[in-house]
This record gives C-alpha cells, sequence and structure tokens, in this order.
C-alpha cells in the first residue's frame, strides 16, 4: 500500500546559530533525507520554506522546512497546503518533542499540540484541524533547573553527540518507512 503523504515538513529555525539544537532536530532529519537521495533545498518562491522534491513512485514527494521561526511555522505549511492543494491528511510534521526521552520516536495519525508552540501554529495554519500525521523526536529530559528555552535552543552537549545522531538516522529511516507503505506498520516498527 503507497502513503498518502505527498509534503514532509521539518519543524526549526532558521539561522546558524540554531543549528545542532534540540528545537531543530526536524530540519535536521529533513537535511538527512534530502542527502540520502542527492538533493538540495532550493527556495520555495511565496512560500517563506526551503524546498527540495524527492521524485519518488507514483507520485512526489516534497521535502519543507520553514524560513519563519518556529512559533510561526503554520503560515509556511499553511501557503504549502494551498499552492499544492493537499489535505492535512497528507502532510507529515517532523518536530522534537522535550516530553519524550532523547532517541525515543513517536508516529501518531493526528493529534493535539501537546504544548508545542510550532505544533500549534500549524494546527491554526491548517485551519483549525488536528488532522495531520505527526513525528515527534524525544529531545528531553531537560537537565534539572535549566530554562526550557535556554535548552532547546543551546547546542547538543558533546556527551549526547552520538545519540543524536542515531536519533536524527532513525528519524529518517521512519519517515522513508512512512513514504514506502503502511502507517500503522511504521508505528509499530518505529514507537
Amino acid at each position: 500500500m503507497s502513503s498518502s503523504i505527498q509534503l514532509v515538513v521539518g519543524l526549526g529555525n532558521p539561522g546558524r546559530i540554531y543549528r545542532d539544537t534540540p528545537h531543530n532536530i526536524g530540519f535536521e532529519v529533513l537535511d538527512l533525507l534530502a542527502a540520502r537521495q542527492n538533493l538540495r533545498f532550493k527556495r520555495g518562491f511565496g512560500l517563506r520554506s526551503w524546498v527540495s522534491t524527492w521524485h519518488r513512485e507514483p507520485s512526489p514527494v516534497r521535502l519543507l522546512k520553514p524560513r519563519t521561526f518556529m512559533n510561526r511555522s503554520g503560515e509556511a505549511v499553511a501557503r504549502a497546503v494551498r499552492k499544492w492543494k493537499l489535505s492535512p491528511e497528507n502532510v507529515l510534521i517532523v518536530y522534537d518533542d522535550l516530553e519524550l526521552p532523547l532517541g525515543r520516536l513517536r508516529l501518531r495519525k493526528r493529534g493535539s499540540a501537546g504544548g508545542h508552540n510550532g505544533i500549534t501554529s500549524v494546527i491554526r495554519g491548517l485551519e483549525d484541524s488536528q488532522e495531520f500525521p505527526r513525528l515527534r523526536i524525544g529531545v528531553g529530559p531537560r537537565p534539572p533547573g535549566e530554562e526550557l528555552i535556554r535548552y532547546v535552543l543551546s547546542p547538543w552537549k558533546d556527551e549526547v553527540q552520538k545519540q543524536v545522531e542515531e536519533s536524527r538516522n532513525r528519524a529518517a529511516d521512519a519517515v522513508t518507512f512512512v513514504l514506502e507503505g503502511d502507517f500503522e506498520a511504521a508505528m509499530n516498527q518505529f514507537n
């Protein structure tokens, strides 16, 4: 069975200062997917995003990284959905989740924002629909006493780099698995 996913969106913040931070793991997973397929991201005309097209059978899949900041990701997602005439069910959102331990993945067909401002923005951008699939990538737990914003926007500590790399790779594998077939099977394999 082929996937109905036509757009994969990685959430993050634009700019070098945010590279290799917990909040940008969605961008990094899309970068890895693109590298595996020898794809390049280009500025998407009118989309406020970087876009790459992965030519797959039976139909291409677009990879999208919003150039808006995390809290305004929904603006870019809404533009892409309108331009390519997609339904929320055709959009897979890949993003960080502080409530999951580092290395854990959670694929879901739908759900609430769970306190994630980027997902809140996506829900608003999709006219209050929560009916889009998502891949949550664990980046927690936050060290005791560390501010939330400081933690998610600070570079990964050296001692977790190997685990972060493994998590990115596993998340990229999960996206590929979803695109190749049954979402339920992907959930069983990666959750």
